[in-house]
């Protein structure tokens, strides 16, 4: 065999093992990019599942549910173009039926109150996932600019009414022991976390409810609390309960741009 002929072997040879192992390369590169991007869109699919039935069914307005079915809808007609195991006919089944039900206010909610200081900062937690997975919809071109804006900032009013409702029950629950100053105290908290939202009208009625409620409770201290004056400053807690219960509150907090 000629020495140019031996060349032009090894050559192709060397060749031929360049484009296997490269093809070898390319198809180990796209299937750890597939298994990446299924387990992305799974993740967020069970992300927004999450908000939608571990955050405060108070908390949750309608618009905000139709916004977690949505990103759990975008989750699943993505992977099923990537043809995975995953029961997707199944979701997708389950979320049209949600949908009709929030859109006719039958869905269930469950309400939660904010009693406990690991509850707060667990709610908080949910509230800023929430906060992120808005503006990376809107980034993504899934939300128009005045959807995500005026949603981000009612996540954002969540964030403050959280510690709020938590600054309430441990004035109530001083009021019970009737250690008033220590109400007083977290009254003051709680309108100064209120104000922090200050462009939005339930949060100015709290701050001005709790206000009165701070002037009253002044007016009891030095003098002798009895059991008629507690249990009449208990009725006028109720006040911000009735508030929260009734669904008139989320349709409040809509923005003027």
């Amino acid at each position: 065999m000629k020495p140019s002929t031996l060349v032009l072997l090894l050559i192709a040879v060397v060749a031929i093992a360049i484009t296997v192992v490269t093809i070898s390369h390319l198809r180990e590169k796209a299937r750890i990019q597939r298994v990446r991007h299924i387990a992305m869109l799974e993740k967020n699919y069970k992300l927004a599942n999450r908000l939608l039935s571990e955050l405060p069914g108070q908390y949750l307005s309608s618009d905000l549910k139709l916004i977690l079915i949505k990103q759990m809808e975008h989750s699943c007609n993505s992977l099923a173009t990537l043809n995975t195991a995953l029961p997707i006919d199944q979701r997708r089944d389950a979320l049209v039926l949600l949908k009709q039900q929030i859109r006719d206010g039958a869905d269930k909610t469950v309400q939660m109150p904010i009693d406990l200081p690991q509850k707060a900062t667990a709610v908080k937690d949910l509230l800023q996932s929430l906060f992120a997975m808005l503006e990376a919809m809107h980034e993504a071109g899934r939300l128009d600019a005045a959807t995500a804006q005026k949603n981000l900032k009612y996540v954002l009013f969540l964030v403050h009414k959280t510690q709020t409702d938590l600054l309430v029950f441990q004035a109530r629950d001083c009021m019970r022991q009737n250690e008033i100053r220590k109400a007083i105290h977290a009254y003051h908290l709680a309108s100064t976390e209120m104000g922090k939202s200050a462009d939005n009208p339930v949060a100015i009625e709290a701050v001005k409810s709790f206000r009165i409620r701070i002037k009253e409770l002044e007016a009891l201290t030095g003098t002798e609390t009895d059991s008629a004056s507690l249990e009449a400053h208990r009725k006028q807690d109720k006040e911000w309960d009735t508030l929260l219960e009734n669904d008139n509150w989320k349709k409040k907090t809509n923005y003027d741009d």
